[in-house]
């Protein structure tokens, strides 16, 4: 098990040390961005039911007027509370994923910086070095890409999770 894990961080290791520097910064942009993911996943199974149910315990159980203007904006103010909870952290999380591309753009540029400096010590004729160096350019595009693409899938998720949940609070506290 052990001997897994480490050769796996070696893997890891060799992969950024052939993407180049730019990959560690979009190993920590995914770091967060998962973070971040895990945290709202969280929110929405554990938090949020709790926070919901105790909002409709004090909307059904704790007011006798729900009619009433003052009712009527007593329960917008508890709807919209939840709302911003719900978005709580989206717009970071999609600033990350928007990060993550732009990263790797970045280490492509990069990549191919190095590139123009070995056919300026080697001269053109060196393909084996040209090419090595354009397939190490590469490599941060494809990582920020990926980064990207995993982030993309949650944020979708959770923005519309909010808007369902959000309805699904007003509708509860509508009824009965």
């Amino acid at each position: 098990m052990l001997f897994q894990l480490k050769e796996s961080w070696y893997n890891i290791l060799s992969f950024i040390d052939m993407g180049g520097p730019v990959l560690w910064a979009i190993m920590a942009v995914l770091f967060f961005m998962w973070l971040m993911i895990i945290e709202r996943v969280w929110y929405y199974t554990v938090s949020f039911p709790k926070m919901r149910n105790s909002a409709l315990k004090q909307w059904h159980e704790e007011r006798s007027d729900t009619t009433s203007w003052y009712a009527k904006r007593v329960r917008e103010q508890i709807v919209s509370e939840a709302n911003v909870a719900l978005r709580s952290g989206l717009g970071f999380l999609d600033a990350l994923v928007a990060i993550s591309p732009l990263l790797g753009l970045f280490g492509t540029v990069y990549g191919m910086l190095n590139v123009f400096d070995i056919m300026a010590i080697e001269g053109t004729s060196n393909a084996r070095a040209m090419a090595g160096g354009v397939a190490k350019a590469t490599i941060p595009t494809m990582a920020g890409m990926i980064a990207a693409l995993s982030g993309v899938f949650f944020t979708t998720y959770f923005k519309q999770k909010a808007t369902t949940e959000t309805e699904k609070l007003e509708d509860s506290m509508h009824h009965n």
